[in-house]
């Protein structure tokens, strides 16, 4: 009876080791391999899961490349040759074990072994080495560097034993080869087999043998498969080596709920000097670690959470640095870099007359920028455009996205539809689109000190500091010796403290309390009112007014006014577009020279009421003009980046060489060499004359102060009033009663008495109640006035 083995491979799952793979290419950062691979079941399944595992971890195969199942040195060397022209230098290589090691071996004639190169293999490459005896050892000179996987075997006494045994059958020239994993694998597949047999005949079980109706369906006629038998307790016996458990040469032998053997995980080994060196573990659980994986067990810790180790590692060239894994370009096959051929600002980039060279704001970012790369990237410049207009910047990045240019350099905009076809570097340089009009400075005027406020606000300002002046000469003349005096003295004191307020340098103190509150709501309301006077009188000196009514993109869209713009930037798309305004009013502008000339026209006389640019160009156009200004601000975000092709490693690291020239100050001082020749252009941006300060704007605080002000006067004149009755009252019950008839006779006189009551000081009128008390007949307040004036 013949039982047929399943391959031992055939139980273990190729996501398994292909984790561990993708797994080690992350390890060292490396995002994109080319794998090789024999072009069968054995090879695509294995490749397929070693692309799943890599875009796991946002990595990918970006290249397969298969060779046939019995390939040979003229398919190798094709497939080697086809992969030098690609970027990436990280090989990854699954095949069927091969003794002549022929891959490696045609690699390093082909100079591809060396360091910058990074060549690893799954476990047929391990298998076929520890293969080898001791006298063909020689042999791993191709592989020097090169990065493997061994099926990872614990170390056991029944393993020992095992070899133990084995080198006595080599000394007896029974066998001639060395133990490899493969081997041992299949020595403990052989004891499966052979448990799971024992069970099924301990449990009770015959063999028996029934023809199979699908075999008698066939109609081969040499094979003769009809008069096969199949065997009847195979679900049985598949159920038995499904459940088997026990302790094998390559550790405890189980299978998992997906019928794939559960492994111990795998060495790390690497070629050095033709010796075969373990640099560390891999394993499910732990990830890599220096120590095998079951000194590991018990522990808590999951790969996930652990530092992830591996030893030192020689590579190819023997370096112990990582090697880039990558090559953008070589001498051969130089980078290819679109530039645009300017016919116009030609500062940012341009061929040079009369010779091929090309310079450049931009050229000179990018060849500095380039001495931050780690590594040579030789590139050639090919121009864009015929020089005779600018050309257009979107079909240039579609050129990069086309692979007709492998990068693009210039004055390339970053922008939304852009980067949906290419990959840009870090902005160099901040911009936007900004307006340009025409201005001009505000003259100087001998009454410019005016302007801050209004008529009506000056009206209102100049009012209160005279019912100031006359609310505190009320509230403070009767308890204050400074308000009293002659009628001269005390009108030029009452103005002279109301409009020294202003200036805070009052010699007069205010002594009652309600003259206080007055003092300290007026004093707030002065210190709000020159602040802001202040502030708009600074403005209006400093501050440029236009010459068109144009106050910001608000304004262009509302209005119909041509609109002009620079031909091939993105401009026109976005005003079309974005803002919806009719293309009959954009109108297309060549140089600086026609932006001027149609600036200077205007709208009415077939030029244009504004220009809309980017922020650098407009900068660049300013700095030789100053009857033009930038209107608001820029009303787009964006920035002038290099152009890559999709996932061009590039790009990242062109993005970190521009980030540390911004850091050194390089990109400042390139700036100014270019565009600070006749001093650095400041951003005149044109602006509105700030509006007048209304009274509107103030009326809370006025309001405020007159209430309070009314307030404290009706108190004072409320407490005269009663302070007055008080005294007629008791004027009245102590004088003669001929006196009284006179007073009550004439209403007149006893107004001019309260006026009379009132001037007088207080300490006067505290007398007054005092002689009533003590004399008959009383004397007036009228008899005290003259001496108390």
């Amino acid at each position: 009876m013949l039982i047929a083995m399943p391959s031992w491979d055939l139980l273990k799952s190729d996501s398994y080791q292909m984790n561990a793979m993708a797994s080690l290419v992350d390890f060292y950062g490396w995002k994109e391999v080319i794998a090789i691979y024999v072009d069968n079941d054995y090879g695509r399944n294995g490749i397929s899961a070693l692309n799943d595992e890599l875009n796991r971890r946002m990595a990918n195969a970006v290249y397969k490349l298969p060779l046939p199942v019995r390939f040979t040195q003229h398919d190798i060397v094709a497939v080697l040759n086809q992969s030098r022209l690609l970027g990436p230098r990280v090989y990854i290589v699954h095949v069927d074990p091969d003794p002549g090691l022929r891959i490696f071996a045609t690699a390093e004639k082909l100079q591809m072994m060396s360091s910058n190169y990074v060549w690893f293999a799954t476990d047929w490459l391990s298998a076929t080495i520890d293969s080898f005896a001791s006298m063909n050892r020689t042999a791993l000179s191709v592989l020097q560097g090169v990065v493997g996987l061994r099926q990872h075997i614990p170390e056991s006494n029944q393993m020992k034993d095992f070899i133990s045994r084995w080198r006595k059958m080599q000394q007896q020239g029974l066998v001639k080869s060395e133990l490899n994993t493969y081997g041992l694998c299949a020595y403990d597949t052989v004891w499966t087999v052979a448990h799971s047999i024992d069970k099924f005949i301990n449990d009770g079980n015959n063999f028996t043998f029934s023809l199979s109706v699908k075999l008698n369906d066939s109609k081969t006629t040499q094979m003769h498969l009809e008069k096969l038998k199949v065997f009847d307790g195979g679900a049985i016996l598949l159920d038995n080596i499904l459940n088997t458990s026990f302790s094998g040469l390559t550790g405890p032998v189980r299978f998992n709920s997906d019928r794939n053997i559960i492994t111990s995980g795998y060495d790390v080994i690497n070629i050095d000097k033709m010796a075969v060196h373990i640099v560390g573990f891999w394993s499910n659980t732990f990830g890599f670690s220096v120590s095998p994986p079951e000194t590991l067990q018990g522990t808590k810790n999951r790969h996930s959470e652990i530092e992830q180790k591996l030893g030192k590692v020689a590579w190819p060239g023997g370096k112990t640095k990582a090697p880039r894994g990558w090559v953008i370009a070589d001498d051969e096959h130089p980078l290819r870099i679109g530039v645009p051929y300017r016919a116009s600002f030609v500062d940012f980039v341009t061929k040079l007359n009369g010779s091929h060279k090309i310079a450049g704001y931009c050229i000179d970012v990018f060849t500095e920028a380039l001495k931050f790369v780690p590594y040579n990237v030789p590139y050639k410049f090919e121009l864009f455009g015929d020089g005779q207009s600018n050309p257009n910047y979107g079909q240039l990045v579609q050129r990069v996205a086309d692979d007709v240019f492998d990068a693009a350099v210039g004055d390339i905009a970053i922008v939304k539809n852009r980067t949906k076809v290419v990959d840009f570097s870090q902005p160099y340089i901040t911009t936007g689109l900004v307006i340009v009009a025409p201005i001009h400075n505000t003259k100087s005027s001998a009454w410019v000190f005016l302007k801050p406020f209004t008529a009506d606000m000056w009206c209102m300002t100049a009012g209160g500091f005279f019912i100031i002046a006359f609310v505190i000469w009320i509230l403070e003349h009767r308890v204050n010796d400074a308000f009293r005096g002659p009628p001269r003295r005390q009108l030029v004191t009452m103005f002279m403290f109301s409009f020294s307020t202003l200036f805070k340098t009052n010699q007069e103190v205010t002594v009652s309390t309600l003259g206080r509150l007055v003092m300290v709501v007026w004093l707030f309301l002065l210190m709000v009112i020159t602040s802001s006077y202040t502030a708009n009188l600074t403005s209006i000196l400093t501050v440029q007014q236009l010459s068109s009514p144009i106050t910001g993109v608000e304004s262009l869209i509302g209005n119909s006014w041509p609109i002009g713009y620079q031909v091939g930037s993105f401009a026109h798309g976005y005003l079309s577009d974005n803002l919806n305004i009719q293309r009959s009013r954009l109108v297309k502008l060549h140089s600086p020279e026609e932006y001027e000339t149609a600036l200077r026209l205007g709208p009415d006389n077939g030029g244009v009421a504004a220009i809309v640019d980017e922020l650098s160009y407009v900068e660049l156009f300013l700095s030789k003009r100053t009857d033009f200004g930038i209107i608001g601000q820029p009303f787009t975000k964006s920035g002038w980046g290099f152009a890559f092709q999709r996932d061009s490693p590039l790009a990242v690291d062109m993005s970190t060489a521009i980030l540390k020239l911004s850091e050194t100050g390089k990109l400042q001082e390139i700036h100014a060499k270019w565009f600070c020749k006749m001093g650095c252009p400041g951003e005149r941006r044109g602006k509105s004359e700030p509006n007048q300060l209304h009274l509107v704007s103030f009326w809370g605080l006025y309001l405020l102060c007159g209430l309070i002000t009314l307030v404290a006067l009706l108190i004072f004149i409320l407490r005269m009033v009663r302070q007055y009755a008080r005294y007629r009252r008791r004027q009245m019950k102590l004088c003669r009663p001929s006196s009284s008839v006179q007073t009550t006779t004439r209403c007149s006189q006893v107004l001019f008495n309260f006026f009379d009551f009132i001037d007088e000081k207080e300490e006067a009128i505290k007398k007054m109640f005092m002689q009533c008390e003590v004399n008959p007949v009383p004397e007036t307040p009228t008899s005290t006035t003259s001496t108390a004036t």
